[in-house]
């Protein structure tokens, strides 16, 4: 909230009100054990001009470094008509649609991102929305393991090459509930997961499979040959994409001989800005066979007795809307202004604008590479074919060189081996459509300067 009226005499005839003598009391149900015991931790309180001038620095602080990491968050160009629309009142302000007689609008916008995204990824439903791609992998994994009932496993499998922070929030979401995530390495030449390397597993029951495309490495995967190798063995198949490159890639419902089994990712390309770590929004996709085991909120479209078309929130099944214990998902935050723009987004540009979107991205990615692989030390990880990402190994410490870099405005990439050891010393780079030649350039020249320097 940007102002809060509430004095002290106003929770006090709060208080008197209700019958409760302090706020300790007003939440005395809440066990002693969980309990903070205090903020003790917090600064003093500031007055609103002194909290404007603070965040004010704060925003300074962040630059105006030209930005060549990717990792599962993307520079991309949004159109200034993009959140000129979002930002309207009905759309910005708007609640979640209950009173589908109040929220035609809102429903109706909602029922379109769920049938671009189910163009996107080849698949029969989507929801709208997630909280992030991150939980909605989760929430697919989830998905997976009460759906598969034909190995009645609660074991899925989980590339290494999976996104670090999609790895630790999977862990945190599924972990407690039994579910064990079992780990397959990547090829160490390709980047990829390879059949070799699954059919270590093969023996074994699995719930489903996760498929990211491309990988953490900007690496593609054989997900038609992944694909077919889980539903052998009867288990799922998960595929964490990106929605960008699904404009040049084949689509989850088309991998393989049967096609995924549910899709999921981040919708922060399609118009969502990068902010000092956020905003993002989740969306997932499966086929209609699964569609009771979808978590969130779907919109459904029909006719009203006059044969107007309208629209209403149909198999809600999270947990304010049935039996907790019938729920499918336990996390009711979804994204919807985010899916405004997103959805926006997609509209503006179309099928052929997210072509050349993803055809612009896939060039840059190949100009930053060679440029920074003349440099003398400097070569790619792996051989596998890349999208926008690409791993690169540098012939110093990863931590110093872009530490170095960022001094100078730019910002280089992200450290591997922070999360991969075994690769150190590797950066992986970026390039979207808003790279220029020139930038590409002038980061190459920097670099090729502070490995020589000795970074």
């Amino acid at each position: 909230m940007p102002f809060i009226p509430h004095t002290q005499e106003d929770l006090a005839a709060m208080l008197a009100t209700i019958g409760a003598a302090s706020l300790d009391e007003l939440f005395d149900e809440i066990p002693a054990s969980l309990r903070t015991g205090g903020q003790a931790d917090l600064p003093p309180a500031l007055a609103e001009m002194d909290i404007a001038r603070l965040m004010q620095a704060r925003a300074r602080a962040d630059g105006e470094s030209v930005c060549f990491i990717g990792a599962g968050a993307y520079d991309h160009h949004i159109p200034a008509a993009v959140w000129q629309i979002a930002g309207r009142g009905e759309f910005y302000s708007a609640y979640t649609p209950y009173q589908a007689e109040a929220s035609q609008g809102t429903l109706q916008l909602l029922y379109e991102f769920q049938s671009m995204m189910t163009a996107l990824t080849g698949l029969e439903v989507s929801n709208a929305s997630l909280y992030d791609g991150a939980s909605g992998l989760a929430e697919a994994v989830l998905m997976a393991v009460r759906a598969n009932r034909q190995t009645q496993a609660r074991r899925v499998l989980v590339p290494r090459a999976l996104n670090p922070a999609y790895r630790h929030t999977l862990t945190s979401l599924v972990a407690s509930q039994g579910i064990e995530l079992v780990e397959v390495p990547f090829d160490p030449r390709g980047g990829h997961t390879s059949l070799e390397q699954l059919e270590a597993f093969a023996a074994e029951p699995f719930a489903a499979l996760v498929v990211p495309q491309p990988n953490f490495f900007g690496t593609l995967e054989d997900v038609g040959a992944l694909t077919d190798w889980a539903h052998a063995r009867r288990a799922l198949v998960i595929g964490l994409v990106n929605p960008v490159a699904l404009a040049r890639l084949a689509p989850p419902g088309e991998w393989g001989a049967k096609g995924a089994d549910i899709a999921c990712g981040d919708i922060q390309p399609l118009g969502i800005p990068l902010s000092s770590g956020g905003p993002y929004g989740g969306f997932l996709c499966c086929q209609k066979a699964l569609v009771r085991q979808m978590p969130g909120r779907l919109v459904g479209r029909t006719v009203d007795l006059d044969g107007k078309t309208g629209y209403t929130l149909t198999l809600q099944a999270r947990e304010q809307h049935i039996r907790r214990s019938k729920a499918t998902s336990n996390i009711c935050t979804n994204q919807g202004l985010l899916v405004t723009a997103a959805t926006i987004h997609m509209a503006l540009l179309g099928a052929e604008g997210l072509e050349r979107v993803a055809d612009a991205c896939l060039a840059n990615r190949a100009r930053l590479t060679a440029r920074l692989c003349e440099i003398p030390g400097v070569e790619p990880v792996f051989t596998g074919p890349v999208f926008h990402e690409q791993a690169l190994r540098l012939p110093a410490p990863t931590g110093e060189v872009l530490a170095a870099l960022a001094a100078e405005g730019i910002l280089g990439g992200c450290d591997l081996g922070r999360a991969f050891p075994e690769l150190d010393p590797a950066v992986l780079v970026c390039a979207t459509e808003v790279r220029t030649a020139e930038e590409i350039d002038d980061y190459a020249e920097r670099l090729r300067r502070i490995l020589a320097a000795g970074a």
